[in-house]
């Protein structure tokens, strides 16, 4: 479906690539404009630091002519010197101070092996360092050092507003750079803003397009004489000329579509080439269940190897002799617990069709179905036979005494109420199977439910010395159905009293809340059960010990019903031993269904 196009963008394409291009000009014009400003820095302070070396070689010159009186030499020649403020220090090898303008008592001065300029010196014959504070006079200054035979000669200038101006890069090159700048902006912005009304022109037609609105002869005019107009015109051209096609294709491509994403089976078209033409969500998923590994294409299918058949049958079509093509191939692969149904229907344009079905669900129903079918006549047959026992016992046996009669009666009336309760939780369960959307949900009190059913079989509970704690606070309040819920309780409540033996207790507790479920615990020190049994006890028709589950009246569905009542409820439960001996059941109810 084509959506009509009301969103505009906050920046056109001409507006972003001005931008983009003038952002990238901009920072490539500072960083230029950076480095010739640190250039023309250095280039001062090369200059400044060159006119002092010089300063320092003319003053070595002079003491080599009279090396015998170095003192008034280096007073006469600083006095002769044009620099103001000119500092000179002569320093020897070692860093100790030989002489300096500055103090008379210049033995006293610390020594200078440390200072960077002369460290330079010592290095590589001559040094600088620019603005650091002398430690005699406590003002910044710029170093020049000079390594000669015997001592370095050190001139100095006061760090101050007038050489900081001295020092400072030639402003000229940058204004010449930012006319510069602004007139190639403003010539780019033309270009781009011509280039902008093409694109704007040939959007509108897009977008008209895309509405299936009719092109107008003066849409087709408005275009400008230039490449891209022309480009623009053929566009047209062939925009008309596709649009009858499109609309013949465009319900036949919906019809398609809709049933490939709505079908429940997964669906994957291929070309002859093994290329994907339409996939929907199921295909992706069943192959990437029956793959060892995740397929990162449709194609990837070809690569399993439980379809080798399925791409064998596919790989042979093309040879085939004509008339005796095999059109369609059926397979069924079992992997990772599921069943699937995979087949392929080759056209004659030798593109084809893979279908893969996951039938698990069926599969396992019809097992279920069988298992339950055979469990029910199984458990059907004994109180049927028992009673049929009793009753032929007595039709044949005309002088059997009163007394035998009513116990065989009793047995009869006993075996007939386990049918009746065998009949009554299979019906629960296929109530619960078939319409548990269907069942109705009120606000049920859990506290005063299970109190309600401690009162109940309080007498079973007498025989048996059995004492319940019930340890549930008050007003616990959930929505649910409420002959779903008593049946938890009540038939974890007769398994205990049935099985777990005599002399014992029961605990029920909710022992966490959170937002969304209660989380509850139905123990008893009973005898609990062996390990292995624990993973099915919620089988139907499951028995721990057959002969005594039948001879107390259970039907083997108790534990069923409780589960799938859970279920219903939006929760999970499971059993485990205690460590202190009896049986746990841990399980939740969702609060709001």
């Amino acid at each position: 479906m084509n959506l009509p196009v009301t969103q505009k963008h906050f920046l056109s394409f001409s507006r972003k690539l001005f931008l983009s291009v003038i952002s990238l000009f901009l920072v490539f014009a500072g960083c230029f404009m950076a480095y010739q400003y640190q250039r023309e820095k250095e280039y001062k302070i090369e200059l400044l630091n060159t006119q002092l070396q010089d300063y320092n070689y003319r003053l070595y010159d002079r003491l080599k002519q009279n090396p015998t009186d170095i003192n008034s030499i280096l007073k006469e020649h600083i006095n002769e010197n044009m620099l103001q403020d000119l500092r000179v220090t002569v320093i020897g090898l070692k860093g100790n101070v030989l002489f300096d303008s500055y103090r008379t008592q210049y033995e006293r001065l610390n020594n200078h092996i440390g200072r960077p300029e002369i460290q330079k010196a010592l290095q590589k014959g001559n040094g600088f360092d620019v603005r650091r504070t002398s430690e005699t006079t406590g003002l910044p200054y710029f170093y020049s050092a000079t390594l000669f035979n015997d001592y370095i000669i050190r001139s100095a200038l006061p760090y101050d507003v007038s050489l900081i101006n001295n020092l400072k890069a030639d402003p000229h090159y940058i204004w010449f750079t930012v006319i510069v700048t602004l007139l190639l902006i403003v010539i780019f912005y033309k270009f781009t803003n011509k280039l902008g009304t093409s694109i704007n022109q040939l959007r509108e037609f897009a977008m008209r397009a895309d509405r299936n609105e009719p092109i107008e002869m003066a849409m087709q005019s408005a275009f400008p004489h230039n490449e891209l107009g022309e480009i623009s015109q053929h566009i047209i051209q062939i925009y008309k000329r596709l649009h009858e096609t499109k609309e013949a294709l465009y319900i036949e491509r919906e019809k398609l579509i809709t049933h490939l994403q709505i079908s429940h089976e997964g669906l994957g078209i291929f070309n002859k080439n093994k290329k994907e033409i339409l996939v929907n969500n199921l295909f992706t998923q069943y192959s990437n269940l029956i793959s060892d590994s995740n397929l990162e294409t449709a194609e990837g299918v070809f690569s399993i190897s439980e379809l080798k058949e399925i791409t064998d049958f596919i790989n042979k079509a093309p040879n085939r002799p004509p008339g005796k093509e095999e059109k369609r191939m059926s397979i069924t692969i079992n992997k990772n617990g599921r069943t699937f149904i995979v087949e392929c229907i080759i056209f004659q344009d030798m593109s084809f069709e893979i279908s893969i079905n996951d039938v698990t669900q069926e599969e396992e129903q019809i097992r279920l179905k069988r298992q339950l079918t055979q469990n029910i006549a199984h458990e059907l047959k004994t109180p049927v036979s028992s009673i049929q026992g009793y009753l032929e016992t007595i039709v044949n046996n005309e002088n059997i005494p009163r007394e035998k009669m009513n116990v065989f009666l009793d047995r009869c009336y006993a075996q007939s109420n386990r049918l009746s309760r065998l009949l009554r939780d299979i019906s629960v369960l296929t109530r619960m199977d078939e319409a548990a959307n269907m069942i109705d949900m009120e606000k049920v009190d859990i506290s005063m439910l299970v109190t309600n059913i401690v009162n109940e079989v309080s007498l079973e509970l007498e025989e048996k010395q059995i004492t319940v704690i019930n340890s549930l606070k008050r007003d616990i309040q959930i929505r649910g159905n409420y002959s779903l819920l008593y049946s938890i309780f009540r038939n974890l409540m007769d398994n205990s009293i049935a099985y777990a033996g005599n002399n014992i207790q029961i605990n029920i507790n909710c022992f966490r809340e959170d937002e969304s479920y209660y989380y509850f615990s139905f123990s008893d020190t009973g005898v609990g059960v062996s390990q292995e049994h624990l993973n099915r006890l919620f089988e139907r028709f499951y028995r721990v010990d057959k002969g005594r589950s039948r001879k107390v009246g259970g039907t083997g569905l108790g534990l069923a019903i409780v589960k799938n009542a859970v279920i219903i409820h939006g929760g999970n439960i499971s059993a485990k031993n205690n460590q202190g001996g009896g049986l746990e059941f841990i399980f939740t109810l969702a609060k709001d269904r």
